[in-house]
């Protein structure tokens, strides 16, 4: 099939802009030339370019169609209509039955044409997050874009961006490219296909696949660090930023001054790759190695000298400025920084950070005890988990949050610091920072963690600042996530609806604080702008119940936690049943159900009941519409021997067993008493007719149905079991 090439060639595009920008191209692209192209084209990007590449057919023939028309004798204006809607004469139309018939014959779309006629409109509205226009035209992009190379079966496609009297710099496609700025100058080079343009870029120096230039960076920087007997500290972020800054890569080795190794290697790390893209390096046992890698776009000729000099001068002056934040932020103890929250705002409704920790201190001492912490070390943790946001090295670099105020914890010199414990929960309250993280494990840490992510959901959803759709602002879910497995992955037994309900409370506690000097304290000014009440004490209260908040808090969890559970390739569906049954905020708790819910449907029995309770299900939905609803107790006296006497037997066994196996958790228990129903409800249903014409017998064995089915409702609703 032919192949279509496209490049869109500019100056140098934002690195962080290009795969997504890659990704958006070839979507549209395919989208417009859906006619003749069946698979979505390959991306390739670069500093300075995006390209596309795929196949589609040379042509098509649509098939054609009828439209029919007026009848006939139908007044001529009505005839009129319908030739100028399909902009059609008389002499088009013929008669079938009793109407004008327009009969369309198929049109032959070619793809030089296609391609020609949807590339203009698709460039003009491209969806970049951030454009520039140049010169006098009205056409943006991300930067000015100086040429378009469009080839099809190995020659051009002409087109041009001009339209009305926009020339737009005079752009229009062909067959020319340029290779590396540097290394091949700007003299450009023909290309009729994928062939020659890999080819013609990599002999002028260029590296067109991203793909490409990442595994030579990454192999590159690893055969220097394993020369000197050291290792790279994986970055996949780095390196695909990296990848998109230079077109032939060039990986080099430089020095970092002894001075700054006494540095914690998270400081060093973060001002070589915040300030300078730079990679690190450690020892094989982990430790910081006063050695970084830097990624050349040309081939020096002196071997990288000149290049690995002046990047280790700017390394010194970059690590200068960090050792003096550090040396700074060490002339007082952590909890010197506290007073500096109070004037640091959090949330325009939630109040200041300050606020903010007063409630995490709170929060972390109520959760302690259910973790197996010391709620006073977790209150002191939870003090001061915040305070090296006024700190001048987290000022400079806010990915260090956490990790300052983990070392400014730690005893130095005549300051004998804090608790260890204390200061690792410092270090690690913001963990999961995403799913690649490891999860707090520490006690104190866990009921800090915690307390940090719970206070952040209760204040936003009180204030209904939820996610909607793709947006969510302020990470709540990964907020949501991060209690989900921190909760599972260190099996923990706690109340989340208790701590919810509290974290509400205060967190609303403090929104009134700020509403209340917001308003200046006049009851009027608050009803009208926020409709917030105060009562006859004065207290400023809000008409959303406390409860109502917490339960929106738990769903969303539980939202979040099908959504982990999907991921993970597991039911998901049971989770739901399960909570559907009885909703508990305890999720180990419910988990182990769900296990053991699966483990049962895993077997015959299980499988079986399952589809005998949709059988009762359904039956039910379908009378109690008639004449419903069919509860209540089932008469004794109106069963009749064999089948039916059997399944009221085992239901009422059954109930009552399951119930108790419930109440102490043991879930397998439950799930293999509730699965001893198969057998008598497979014998009830081949032996006894639900609809009796007799009416009380009717009733009577729907109320058992009803009966059945409350009892497998009691373990989970297996209404919402998928299969």
């Amino acid at each position: 099939m032919p192949e279509l090439l496209i490049e869109l060639f500019s100056e140098e595009i934002p690195a962080r802009m290009q795969a997504r920008a890659a990704e958006d191209f070839c979507g549209l692209l395919f989208k417009a030339l859906a006619p003749l192209m069946t698979t979505a084209p390959r991306p390739l990007f670069g500093p300075r370019r995006i390209a596309a590449v795929g196949e589609m057919a040379a042509r098509a023939e649509t098939a054609g169609k009828e439209e029919r028309g007026p009848r006939l004798g139908a007044p001529d204006a009505a005839l009129e209509g319908f030739l100028r809607k399909h902009n059609a004469t008389r002499a088009d139309l013929q008669e079938e039955g009793q109407f004008w018939v327009l009969a369309r014959p198929g049109a032959v779309i070619e793809a030089p044409a296609l391609i020609a006629e949807r590339l203009p409109p698709l460039l003009r509205a491209f969806p970049w997050p951030k454009s520039m226009r140049w010169g006098t035209s009205g056409f943006a992009w991300v930067r000015p874009l100086q040429r378009i190379l469009c080839v099809f079966d190995g020659a051009v496609v002409p087109f041009a961006l001009a339209e009305g009297g926009d020339a737009v710099h005079g752009l229009a496609s062909g067959t020319l490219t340029e290779g590396h700025r540097i290394m091949a100058g700007t003299a450009p080079f023909a290309v009729r296909g994928l062939d020659d343009y890999i080819a013609g870029l990599r002999e002028r120096r260029v590296v067109a696949d991203p793909a490409e230039r990442e595994r030579l960076i990454e192999t590159g920087i690893a055969q220097l660090a394993a020369a000197e007997g050291l290792e790279v500290v994986p970055d996949r972020g780095l390196l695909a930023e990296v990848a998109g800054l230079v077109e032939w890569p060039v990986p080099l080795l430089g020095s970092i001054d002894a001075a700054f190794m006494d540095l914690p290697p998270e400081v060093m790390r973060t001002t070589m790759r915040v300030n300078q893209r730079y990679f690190s390096m450690c020892t094989p046992d982990g430790h910081a190695a006063a050695r970084f890698a830097l990624v050349s776009n040309i081939i020096p000729a002196d071997g990288g000298a000149a290049i690995i000099a002046g990047n280790e001068r700017v390394l010194r002056a970059r690590l200068s400025d960090a050792r003096f934040f550090w040396d700074q932020d060490r002339k007082q103890s952590l909890e010197e920084f506290l007073p500096k929250l109070e004037s640091v705002v959090f949330h325009a409704k939630l109040g200041t950070q300050g606020e903010r920790v007063r409630r995490l201190e709170k929060l972390a001492a109520l959760i302690a005890p259910q973790v197996g912490a010391d709620p006073v070390l977790a209150a002191r943790a939870a003090k001061l988990a915040k305070a090296d946001l006024a700190s001048g090295m987290v000022g400079e670099f806010p990915e260090l949050q956490g990790v300052m105020g983990r070392y400014y914890a730690l005893p130095r010199g005549r300051n004998p610091g804090e608790d260890p414990r204390v200061a690792e929960a410092i270090g690690a309250h913001y963990r999961p920072m995403g799913p690649g993280d490891a999860v707090p494990t520490e006690p104190v840490a866990v009921a800090v963690a915690l307390a940090d992510k719970l206070d952040q959901l209760a204040g936003f959803f009180d204030q209904d600042e939820k996610p909607t759709g793709s947006g969510d602002p302020y990470a709540l879910r990964r907020s949501a996530l991060g209690v989900i497995r921190i909760v599972r992955e260190n099996s923990l037994r706690i109340r989340l609806g208790e701590i919810l309900w509290h974290a509400v409370q205060a967190a609303r506690t403090s929104s009134m604080d700020v509403l209340v000097d917001q308003a200046s304290g006049l009851r009027t000014q608050l009803q009208q702008t926020t409709g917030i009440e105060q009562d006859s004490t004065g207290v400023v209260r809000s008409g959303r119940p406390y409860e109502a908040v917490r339960d929106e808090i738990l769903d969303f969890l539980f939202d979040r936690l099908r959504v982990q559970l999907r991921s993970e390739g597991a039911r998901h569906d049971l989770v739901a049943a399960v909570f559907g049954a009885t909703p508990d905020d305890d999720l180990t708790r419910l988990l182990a159900r769900a296990a053991a819910l699966e483990n049962m449907l895993a077997t015959a029995d299980g499988a079986n009941l399952l589809a005998a309770y949709k059988r009762a299900a359904n039956i039910l939905r379908i009378e109690n519409r008639k004449d419903g609803p069919h509860t209540g107790a089932v008469a004794p006296a109106l069963l009749s021997p064999g089948a039916e006497q059997t399944l009221a037997g085992a239901v009422a066994a059954v109930s009552q067993a399951v119930a108790g196996h419930l109440g102490s958790e043991e879930f397998q228990a439950a799930m293999a008493m509730l699965a001893t129903l198969r057998a008598p409800v497979d014998d009830f249903f081949q032996a006894v007719v639900v609809n009796d014409p007799d009416p009380e017998l009717r009733r009577n064995r729907l109320r058992l149905l009803a009966a059945l089915c409350a009892t497998t409702d009691t373990v989970a609703d297996f209404s919402k079991i998928e299969g």
